[in-house]
């Protein structure tokens, strides 16, 4: 049994990533931090776990998370980076779904993030975990930055395009749009269900702290640097993103859906859905899937691709238990074959 502890699960990623945990057929979850609620059962604080889990939070202690074989951190930024190091030390793999080593600039972290990077010598070491991409690097990683929601949305849609160099990258679009708990468990105004309901509002149209990390997936699948506009928005429901990326073809005459069906015919997390589908967020919900849908509007030279996510699944715990699942060597869909939940 993998031996597994969670810092910081009282979020809604810590609780996904525990709920995922807690049914997985080769993982014992033996430490659960949160210095907030230590000496709470864990089943209590989130109900859905009762009968499924018998632990207590406790207070960060490095001595247990070191007894572990595998910590993830699912913590605001800037929490990873000051424990990663006796960790790994240790010999203890780690998996940071948070930020700290996803961004391999680390001006332009600390730049984006507003905070000095307290071990940057890891960021280098540190493997981009979106399975899709760096498979083979994972499963040899002992430190795996866990990709965010919008960069996993927006790069699945745009990989096969660029790899393949069919689209002009200095003019990129991503419009795109995620469920409120995307923002964390926090008490907000501007999160309020009386705010919300019935409300649909772009935010961080400057800028967002997920287009550096997304500039540079999509770089290195195309090779260069790539010109992005990026612009979230919020919509008024619980979880789910959906991206709407645009480009401009530089061959007209490829056949898009089957480079698409190709590219992720192996990928057991990608659903390439028929030609002239439309994915709905619902049909991913609570689930690791990506499903993706190609479109070319008037069969002209503008690509437009539909990309659905669960923000806290396939966006975060979920791709998290992936990364996980392939750097101890197991099937890659252990604990990750759930059904989406409808209505």
């Amino acid at each position: 049994m993998i031996q597994a502890g969670i810092v910081g699960a009282t979020g809604y990623t810590g609780v996904e990533l525990v709920r995922l945990l807690a049914g997985h057929p080769q993982v014992n979850l033996k430490v659960i931090t949160s210095r907030a609620e230590a000496g709470t059962a864990v089943a209590d604080l989130f109900p859905n776990l009762r009968g499924h889990l018998e632990i207590t939070f406790s207070s960060p202690d490095i001595k247990a998370l070191k007894s572990c074989d595998v910590v993830f951190f699912a913590t605001p930024n800037g929490t990873a980076m000051d424990m990663v190091d006796e960790l790994l030390e240790a010999g203890v793999r780690v998996i940071d779904l948070a930020a700290d080593f996803r961004i391999k600039d680390v001006d332009v972290w600390q730049q984006w993030y507003g905070m000095k990077h307290a071990c940057p010598d890891y960021v280098t070491e540190a493997v981009y975990g979106l399975p899709e991409l760096n498979r083979e690097a994972i499963k040899g990683a002992r430190l795996v930055a866990n990709p965010g929601c919008y960069p996993t949305a927006v790069s699945l849609g745009f990989l096969p395009l660029l790899e393949k160099g069919l689209v002009d990258t200095s003019d990129l679009v991503a419009d795109t749009k995620s469920g409120v708990s995307g923002a964390g468990r926090k008490g907000d105004i501007g999160l309020l269900m009386a705010e919300l309901e019935g409300n649909f509002k772009a935010y961080a149209a400057a800028g967002h702290r997920h287009l550096p990390e997304i500039r540079q997936t999509l770089g290195l699948a195309a090779g260069q640097e790539v010109g992005l506009t990026f612009v979230p928005h919020l919509l008024p429901m619980v979880r789910g993103i959906h991206a709407t990326l645009y480009a401009s073809l530089s061959d007209p005459n490829g056949d898009l859906q089957a480079l698409y069906e190709s590219r992720f015919a192996d990928e057991p997390f990608v659903d390439v859905l028929p030609a002239g589908a439309h994915p709905e967020t619902r049909s991913v919900r609570g689930v690791n899937m990506c499903r993706l849908a190609v479109h070319r509007p008037q069969d002209g030279d503008k690509v437009v691709i539909l990309s659905v996510i669960d923000n806290l699944v396939k966006g975060a715990a979920g791709q998290a238990v992936h990364n996980m699942n392939l750097m101890f060597g197991l099937p890659e869909t252990t604990a990750l074959q759930q059904i989406a939940v409808l209505p």
